[in-house]
């Protein structure tokens, strides 16, 4: 799958608008007053006013939001001196990984320019555009004089996150594996192989946390760093050892702890035969370690791991530290990210370590419960608690450290504000792929002679998120694969029409026809209709060859779940079945239900329709809080449409209390915390906003959902199918790749359900 990852690396950067990032303005530009505001003359204000008080622009402007990741490109990840605008993906992706973990907008800076004293020069001329600058992929050991001379040169957080990023998350490692192999950090002996920008930042910061100069051995590529040797930089000259050790052998004779930051290989097992009893062992060569964890512990089982890789426990990841830190620290308005700060981080995650993991990080890590131990002693990249754990740790020890210009008094508030600043929409998506993963089901799909649809699969194979079936023509899907270059290598293709199925086909007719005898269907009927995809594919479900099928690429949705319904059926207990639209904000996932299938349900259906999206949205893990919604609010007026969404509500407050429900309401009230509070203090909803509307009418939830797509440009899933007995799942004609790879994700999920309650297991919500 290499040449398929580069392949969809290259399109992901290039396809429709080139690139990861774009600017949005975040006022009104619809009008000419709002241009006038915006620009000339409304402008002039403002500007007056950050004249006579210059932190006023903070007030006025978005530097206190704004990182300046800034590279000359050097030292490109592993890819050495390319050049500044080589560099440019990478430092687009910094960017990303701002935006995304910390809400920090970012202006990526390439610079081609070597000579130290005209980068620093270039670098301060531009710095009042910003609230941090981020340093990134340049090269030791010009790299610390950069840092150096550019903190002292400003009055923004400065951090060059290689050197310091590296450092910040290994300390937290160190701190909680000595708390688990009982040794004191003024005694241990460490081996730091390699002694580049991370190396050095490392072993500073670890001195700073208590470990002794004197019990530090440094390796750069010539072996140990000795005060006889000549060949060092005045950076390698302050670790220097006057112990008579020359190789990494030597060194580790004995050693507590060993930090790779050099190549491939380089720890041998019998070197790490040699160190003391329950070492550390941070193997941090990417994409390979010094040493690799199952070489490791073929040598012995007493060992604490960590690498950079995600697919081994103890991942250290930069991006653990470097949005939130710089959150932090921007927040208060600090002047620098000094040594309280990077060891308050440190402390941070090294505690959160301990903490009861989230469901949701358990579910992406494939593991029933992490729990702090030799196997978990840093958090996961993907914990959506590090916002508001480091963030508020990095801006109090600036505080106390007496850098912060603007104290935060208020910490409950401010974490409130850092939770909410991210939502939770993609944490969902994460979510639900992990899940598929852990457990892939095998789905077909029905539309097989179609390129969109063998792109996703091409995708669902190379993530692991479900087991494909292809139905349609061999000979056309295998042309379609070879025209397009897919890698989709063996896999199962069934053709309803080929000779090869005419056994199963008749079975399958036969069944058909004992189910629908006495609704119109006659043998004859029934052969042909089993020789039609979207019959033969509801069919294999029924049967148990597949646990769920994705359809409707290539015809109408009543001619796709018509079929499914009278093959299928709906799950026991259901008089209905019912769509919804998952519309993912940056707030959260709102779930639009009934928009696709009942175009006028009655009190009664729309009693069903809300408890089978609640179930639905419970299988994400999510508290469903459900609004129905109207042009009219709890009354103030008449309708029919008003009278049955209160009927509704009556029936659900009589008869399930635990449900958090209410209405009937106006759209903008269901989402609008403040406004319920004001006016409808009674309300269910007044603790948050809803995260479930109930429709009326399908042609109201249809509209809704469409213009949140179109105009809103919210990332739309769905229709998910609800009330089935078995995964059963529908594409819209229009959908794209990406569509597509969601709808099976969600069906495997849905799978996944179906199994745990035919077989007496838990349910899924």
């Amino acid at each position: 799958m290499d040449n398929l990852f580069r392949k969809d690396a290259l399109a992901y950067h290039s396809e429709g608008r080139p690139g990861k990032m774009e600017t949005i303005p975040t006022k009104p530009y619809s009008t000419q007053r709002d241009l006038s505001l915006a620009y000339t003359p409304g402008v002039a204000d403002p500007c007056k006013e950050i004249e006579k008080n210059p932190e006023d622009v903070y007030k006025y402007t978005m530097k206190g939001n704004l990182v300046a990741v800034i590279s000359n490109g050097t030292a490109v990840l592993g890819l050495g001196d390319i050049g500044a605008e080589a560099g440019k993906p990478v430092m687009e992706g910094k960017g990303l990984l701002f935006k995304v973990f910390a809400d920090l907008d970012v202006y990526d800076i390439e610079i081609q320019e070597k000579d130290i004293d005209k980068l620093v020069d270039t670098i301060l001329a531009i710095a009042p555009t910003f609230g941090g600058i981020n340093l990134e992929d340049i090269k030791a050991p010009e790299c610390f004089e950069i840092e150096e001379r550019v903190k002292k040169g400003t009055d923004i957080p400065v951090m060059h996150d290689d050197q310091h990023g590296t450092a910040i998350i290994t300390a937290a490692g160190l701190i909680n594996a000595l708390e688990i192999n009982g040794k004191k950090i003024e005694n241990i002996r460490i081996v730091v192989n390699g002694a580049g920008a991370s190396a050095i930042s490392c072993t500073k910061l670890y001195i700073a946390l208590g470990v002794k100069p004197e019990n530090i051995i440094m390796l750069d590529s010539k072996g140990v760093l000795r005060k006889d040797r000549t060949d060092m930089n005045k950076y390698k000259k302050q670790f220097a050892t006057s112990r008579d050790l020359h190789t990494l052998e030597e060194a580790l004779e004995g050693a507590d702890m060993f930090l790779g930051l050099s190549v491939a290989g380089a720890l041998k097992k019998e070197m790490l035969a040699k160190m003391a009893k329950d070492p550390i062992v941070f193997s941090l060569a990417n994409p390979v370690p010094e040493i690799l964890p199952e070489e490791a512990f073929k040598v012995r089982d007493d060992i604490i791991m960590a690498t950079g890789r995600s697919d081994y426990p103890n991942q250290i990841n930069n991006v653990l530290g470097f949005p939130f830190i710089f959150r932090g620290a921007m927040d208060v308005r600090s002047t620098a990210i000094n040594d309280e700060m990077k060891l308050a981080a440190s402390k941070a995650l090294a505690e959160l370590a301990k903490e009861p993991v989230p469901e949701e990080v358990n579910i992406a890590f494939h593991t029933p419960n992490l729990k702090f131990g030799r196997d978990y002693i840093i958090p996961k990249p993907m914990d959506p608690r590090l916002i508001s754990k480091v963030a508020p740790a990095v801006a109090k020890a600036a505080m106390d450290s007496g850098v912060a210009r603007k104290p935060i008094f208020d910490w409950h508030k401010y974490r409130e504000e850092l939770i909410k600043r991210l939502g939770i929409s993609n944490p969902m998506i994460r979510q639900i792929k992990a899940r598929a993963k852990r457990d892939p089901k095998k789905i077909v799909f029905a539309d097989a002679e179609n390129y969109k649809t063998l792109k996703a699969v091409e995708i669902v194979l190379n993530e692991g998120l479900a087991k494909p079936v292809l139905l349609g023509n061999e000979r056309l899907i295998k042309d379609l694969i070879k025209t397009n270059d897919l890698m989709i290598g063996d896999i199962e293709i069934l053709d309803p029409k080929s000779p090869g199925e005419e056994k199963r086909r008749l079975e399958y007719a036969e069944k058909l026809y004992e189910k629908r005898q006495r609704r119109g269907v006659t043998m004859p009927l029934a052969k042909e209709m089993m020789s039609q995809k979207q019959y033969f594919a509801p069919m294999l479900v029924e049967e148990g060859y597949v646990d769920g099928m994705v359809s409707g690429l290539t015809r109408n949705y009543p001619d796709t779940l018509e079929p499914a319904v009278k093959i299928i059926g709906m799950k026991d207990g259901s008089k209905l079945v019912s769509g919804m639209y998952i519309i993912n904000t940056k707030d959260g996932p709102i779930f639009f239900a009934d928009c696709t299938v009942n175009k006028n349900p009655t009190a009664e259906h729309l009693i069903e329709i809300t408890q089978q999206t609640v179930y639905a949205v419970k299988q994400f893990k999510i508290k469903p809080r459900v609004a129905f919604v109207s042009y009219s609010n709890f009354g103030s007026y008449e309708g029919n449409i008003p009278s049955k969404q209160r009927e509704a509500v009556e029936y659900l407050h009589k008869n399930h209390p635990e449900l958090i429900v209410d209405g009937e309401m106006q759209a903008n009230v269901a989402l609008n915390r403040e406004t319920l509070r004001e006016n409808f203090p009674f309300s269910k909803l007044i603790d948050g906003p809803a995260n479930i509307l109930i429709f009326p009418y399908l042609s109201a939830g249809n509209i809704a959902y469409k213009l949140m797509q179109e105009m809103g440009h919210y990332e739309v899933i769905g229709p998910v199918i609800n009330g089935m007995a078995k995964s059963v799942h529908v594409l819209n004609i229009d959908a794209s790749v990406t569509d597509i790879v969601n709808m099976v994700t969600i069906a495997v999920l849905d799978a996944q359900c179906v199994y745990k309650r035919n077989n007496g297991e838990e349910e899924c919500e």
